[in-house]
């Protein structure tokens, strides 16, 4: 697994780290998860949405670890309308005391999403 990019986002004193993986297997996807539980210790949920081929057929998973508002859905809409495969992305949110409301913590999953595909296309033309 090789990380692409990683962006963060801030809202209301939550901070959201947003990374971009390349996978090419489950197994590597469930690792990346498990290294970013370990770099985020302070994170209260780990949100995540891959999509990989295999055999031509496409796997798609996505997760929100006990969040509102289902950012890991959010999330693999953002890697289907941008038509990424073999892509894990994985935003870990730390709280900052301050609740966001459903419609709040699934659009800033989704703008730290997207800010990591920004970087992603930002590394590329480098």
């Amino acid at each position: 697994m090789d990380v692409i990019s990683g962006a963060l986002y801030k809202d209301r004193k939550s901070k959201f780290y947003a990374h971009l993986y390349r996978v090419s297997s489950v197994k590597e996807a469930e690792d990346a998860v498990k290294d970013q539980r370990k770099r985020y210790k302070k994170a209260r949920h780990h949100c995540w949405a891959y999509r990989i081929v295999q055999d031509g057929n496409v796997i798609e998973k996505a997760h929100d670890d006990g969040e509102v508002g289902s950012p890991g859905k959010a999330l693999l809409e953002l890697l289907r309308g941008n038509d990424m495969e073999n892509t894990l992305i994985i935003v870990s949110r730390i709280f900052g005391g301050v609740k966001l409301g459903v419609g709040g913590v699934r659009r800033a999953f989704l703008e730290a999403g997207k800010g990591a595909l920004e970087e992603a296309g930002k590394s590329e033309t480098r």
